[in-house]
C-alpha cells in the first residue's frame, strides 16, 4: 500500500499537531520518538516544497538572463 503525497499545508498542519503532542509530555518514550521521527520526515519535505517553490519564484522572476531578485519582507510578528 503506498501512501498517497499529502499537500504542503498538510503537511504543515500534521507537523504542528506532532510538536504539540510532543510538548504535552503525556508520551512514552517510545511514542514520542516515532512521532520525533514522522516529525523530521515532514520538516524535510515541507522545506522540499519551499525550496521547489523559491526555484519556481526565481525563474518566473527571471528577466533578460538576469534575476531581479528583491528580498522578501518578513511579515513575523515576533519581535525580540
Amino acid at each position: 500500500m503506498t501512501k498517497e503525497k499529502q499537500s504542503f499545508e498538510e503537511d504543515l498542519k500534521r507537523l504542528q499537531k506532532i510538536v504539540e503532542e510532543l510538548s504535552g509530555g503525556k508520551l512514552t518514550l517510545g511514542e514520542s520518538l516515532k512521532k520525533y521521527e514522522e516529525g523530521v520526515k515532514l520538516a524535510q519535505s515541507c522545506s522540499a516544497t519551499l525550496n521547489d517553490a523559491q526555484r519556481k519564484v526565481e525563474l518566473l522572476m527571471k528577466n533578460n538572463g538576469k534575476y531581479n531578485l528583491d528580498k522578501f519582507e518578513e511579515t513575523d510578528s515576533k519581535e525580540e
